[in-house]
């Protein structure tokens, strides 16, 4: 996965040296957010005592039909849509969300990278994305697990899609084979393996050195702006270097033990639904091991065929259906398809319901972000998401309605999302506050 760290924007002197010739000069290129052996993003360790929260963010970029999807009514005596109803034996363990956007997030499709960023303007030229959520919470918790985070997708566009970007806007890319994500998480490597990912974490040490060596030569000849430059890039080094140095210690820490046995990945696209459950049960059995506590998984249905539904026969690609034009026979594929998402989102609350952990359940331990950027595929606008939000330790069981022609700052969310990860920010993108209307459990 990249990392975060972005030497090169922080090297700038008025004698217009060039970056380049400056790494040249140190014999390395210097690549070293792709280093296989380093993760994403690195802060200062803390201790914690406290039973770990954790979050899963989900994005399904073809969005939900409205009309099915948001219950009618406000506050806990709501009644269930036709979505809301397949939900309901978990109604007391989530919250839905209307009238809830991204402002200034706009262009269709190019959305789906800013679910988790909530940068504004993305279908507009040069457009740089800003850190997700995800990664965030990976930079300032991500050194008390094996795995900061994990980058989970379905059926993704690699390299144009997905939901985890760094601090410095690079697209961090998702794990699509389940069988991969497991043998990561709890398969052990040969004694030779860890040995050669061990001599990896020291090559990436002694790149560390030979360019900070070389940056610190510069600090003689630039400007008090580029020497302050140089701090943050000092900063950053000195980050990462404490970053490689615990991924030395978890190299050294044997992998938990599961029962599950490694996964069959499915074979084609078209199993689009089983390809989700399987990164449901990935994401549970991550959380369940507190490998990871924060996950991302992109559902990339614009980027799906025609695909397989139990007792519906699908004609078209998931997209073409989107694009139903309120025709019967599209509404009825893309309803049958919809339907299939809350199935398997209530089979992932009961399956984390089931496992305990103190006194509580997994499902109390973890936020669950259920979206999308498509208020409604069909006219590509992004306002209006339909948006539900599960578990984690808030008092749900409520539908919030706000404003569906001013919308609310969905990103209020994600600072409520922080704060009760135990990470005291009071701001994230275009937050104005905490979500108005949600409040924690006790």
């Amino acid at each position: 996965m990249n990392t975060s760290t972005n030497v090169g924007s922080f090297i700038s002197t008025q004698r217009a040296l060039s970056r380049r010739s400056f790494l040249r000069g140190a014999g390395i290129a210097l690549s070293l957010p792709m280093l296989e052996a380093m993760q994403p993003a690195f802060a200062r360790e803390k201790s914690t005592a406290v039973k770990p929260r954790r979050m899963l963010a989900i994005c399904n970029n073809l969005g939900l039909i409205p009309e099915n999807f948001f219950p009618q009514g406000a506050g806990r005596d709501y009644l269930p849509s036709r979505y809301m109803k397949l939900l309901q034996q978990h109604r007391n363990d989530f919250s839905v969300f209307s009238g809830v956007w991204h402002p200034d997030v706009d262009g269709g499709h190019p959305a789906d990278n800013c679910f988790l960023t909530a940068a504004p303007h993305p279908g507009s030229g040069g457009f740089r994305n800003s850190i997700s959520l995800d990664q965030y919470m990976a930079e300032r918790i991500g050194h008390l697990t094996r795995f900061p985070s994990l980058t989970l997708g379905v059926n993704v566009s690699q390299g144009q899609r997905s939901l985890s970007w760094t601090g410095s806007g690079v697209l961090i890319p998702c794990e699509e084979k389940g069988s991969d994500v497991f043998k990561r998480l709890f398969v052990q490597g040969s004694k030779a393996e860890v040995e050669k990912q061990m001599r990896k974490l020291e090559l990436g040490n002694s790149i560390l050195d030979a360019v900070a060596d070389q940056a610190k030569a510069l600090q003689r000849d630039v400007s008090s702006h580029d020497r302050e430059r140089l701090d943050q890039y000092f900063t950053s080094v000195r980050d990462l270097e404490q970053r490689m140095k615990m991924s030395r210690e978890w190299e050294r820490k044997p992998k938990p033990i599961v029962k599950a046995p490694v996964p069959l990945d499915p074979a084609s696209p078209r199993e689009y639904m089983d390809k989700v459950k399987l990164m449901y049960d990935m994401a549970r059995l991550a959380f369940e091991t507190d490998s990871t506590r924060s996950i991302s998984l992109m559902l990339d249905s614009v980027n799906s065929p025609v695909i397989g539904i139990q007792d519906t026969q699908i004609t078209e690609a998931y997209h073409n259906l989107s694009h139903h034009g309120k025709s019967a026979a599209k509404l009825a594929q893309l309803t049958a398809i919809d339907e299939w998402h809350m199935k398997l989102l209530a089979n992932l609350f009961s399956d984390l319901k089931s496992v305990k952990e103190g006194g509580d359940t997994l499902l109390d331990r973890t936020m669950i972000l259920y979206g999308s950027n498509l208020g409604n595929a069909n006219t590509h606008v992004t306002t209006n998401l339909p948006t539900l939000f599960a578990g984690g330790g808030f008092k749900h069981g409520q539908h919030l309605v706000f404003d569906n022609v001013h919308n609310y700052p969905l990103p209020n969310l994600f600072v409520s999302m922080l704060q009760r990860m135990g990470i005291e920010e009071e701001k994230f993108a275009s937050s104005t506050g905490t979500m108005r209307g949600l409040e924690m459990a006790t």
